[in-house]
Parts: C-alpha cells; structure tokens; sequence
C-alpha cells in the first residue's frame, strides 16, 4: 500500500520508522510542520519526524498551512492509497480527506471518545484514570470526531509522568497502525461510531496550566505534577519566584493550603487535603535538584 504520513511529534516516529521497514507497505511522502526555533539560542531546528527521515528519499512537504491549495496539490499529485496522520498539529481539510481510496487514518493517544483533543495524555494522568491506549480511527473534518478502526490499551502506572507515557504510547503505536492497514488491505476493517455523549476534551495546555492551587487535595496535585512533567511543568510561587516541581508524594499531615510544614530535610506543603513532600525542584533561574539540595542552599522567608 502507498502511504503518505502526515505528523510532526516525537510520539508519530515509531510509527513511521514501522512504515518504512515494513515490507508490505512504501511511504510515498511525508508532510510535517515547518522547521521552527526551540531552545534559548531559538537555534532552527526541523520537527522530530523529518530527522527520522535522514539518510532516506523520501519527499518531504512542509506547508505553513496544509489546507492551501498547493498543499493539497501536492498530496493528491503523490497518489496514496492511504493517508496516516499522527500528532501532526493542523486539521485535515475535506479535499485532503478524500484523496485516499483506501482511508485516512489517525493515530490518537487516548482511548477515544475520552480524552477528544491536543493532550490527552496529560489530561489521562491528571484525572487519575487507570488505562489509555492507541485509537486508530477513520479521519473526519472533526477534531478526532471519527469512526474507530481499532484500539489498544496499555495501564497508566502509579509512577507516570507526561513522558514516559507518550514514550510507551509510541512503542505501542506501530503495531496498532500495521493491523489497522492489514485489515484495510484484505477489505474487512471494523467501523464502530464514536458515542459523543461520552466524548471529553483535553485542551492545548500553556504553561499557566502548571501552577499548583494548593487547595486542591494532595493527591489530585500529585498527579498534575506527574502529568504535567515535563510539560507544561508543574510549578508554585516562592518568595515571587517559580519553583518547578518535578516529583512529590503524599503525606498524611494537614495545614492551610500552601503552608510549608516542614522545611528542614524536607519541603512538606499542606494540601487541601494531606500535604506534599516535594521531590526534585528547580528555583527559576537555578539548575535542577532535590529537595534536600535545594534547602541547604536557600533560606525560604518566614
């Protein structure tokens, strides 16, 4: 089957790198966003599915705006039997939509319908659920509105943070992708309607969604600090600083909402309910530590 993969985020490379190893299947081209600055010097650098593709040949297109007619152009003129999409950032217009005989698939992370959206993956730790997965579904002009193919679901551990489960997310995405286009090619793929009264959204996050409301219960906080590592960051004010918190964990004490407790060996900070022993910490401006480092080398205010 030609396939043209359109994405942009580290999450969408494995299953590209699958695509091009399988046997079965050519990528025909690739569509990803523009090559922007990151980091401090806002060095020029290209998204992280044009550096998988080093060393290969195959076309890559990078519209500012992949509804423009030369964009869609430019797609239909590579022919593709199917279209797969994952983490790309734009929404699909119609004429792109209907260019594939086959289908246009996405890759969503999360278990569709919860969790419709640009972070579903945070938004799934931070409500405390117990699974998630990889939903392959038949693209529509919606925002992951579409028909489901297929679904596989991993546990969400106790113990994880934003990345490490898109990184597990992404292990299990090839798979997920290659059955769905096995099942495309021999003509018997399911086709089951998403339930929209079940349907909930994860925003786009910035990073005023990290700030701690200390009245919130410990372990709701707990898991924002999780989900949100490493972004948008979890952090709180400190004498008119940032403090980014990276780990805490639960502890059965109790104050005013964003008292500091303790502050000796340990920075324990009262909860709505319960409190907070913070792990590793970083003071703006400063270089990561943990707590015990960090108290030995600042006087918090009274």
């Amino acid at each position: 089957m030609r396939v043209v993969f359109i994405g942009t985020g580290e999450i969408g490379v494995p299953a590209l790198q699958a695509l091009m190893r399988s046997g079965e299947h050519q990528v025909i081209g690739v569509v990803t966003q523009p090559d922007k600055p990151v980091g401090r010097e806002q060095r020029i650098e290209p998204p992280p599915i044009k550096r998988a593709l080093i060393g290969t040949k195959i076309s890559v297109l990078q519209p500012e705006r992949i509804k423009d007619r030369q964009s869609i152009e430019e797609i239909r003129a590579l022919a593709p039997d199917a279209i797969v999409v994952m983490a790309y950032g734009q929404i699909l217009p119609r004429a792109i939509l209907e260019i594939p005989p086959f289908a246009c698939l996405n890759l969503h992370a999360s278990l569709l319908p919860r969790w419709r959206g640009a972070a579903p993956i945070q938004a799934a730790i931070a409500a405390g659920d117990r699974e998630t997965g990889i939903t392959v579904m038949y693209m529509d002009e919606g925002l992951d509105t579409g028909d489901i193919l297929l679904q596989r679901k991993i546990d969400i551990l106790p113990t994880d943070t934003g990345e490490s489960l898109h990184d597990r997310l992404a292990q299990i995405a090839p798979k997920a992708l290659l059955e769905a286009l096995q099942l495309l090619t021999k003509n018997n793929a399911p086709r089951s309607p998403q339930d929209n009264a079940l349907a909930i959204y994860a925003p786009k996050l910035t990073r005023h969604d990290g700030k701690i409301d200390w009245l919130e219960p410990a372990k709701i906080i707990e898991r924002k600090i999780r989900a949100f590592n490493p972004w948008p960051g979890a952090f709180m004010e400190l004498d008119g600083r940032h403090l980014k918190i990276f780990s805490a964990s639960i502890v059965n004490l109790s104050g005013k909402p964003g008292e500091i407790l303790r502050s000796e060996r340990e920075l324990v900070i009262a909860a709505g309910k319960d409190a907070l022993s913070l792990g590793d910490v970083q003071l703006e401006g400063k270089r990561r530590m943990n707590t015990a480092q960090f108290l030995r080398g600042y006087a918090l205010s009274s």
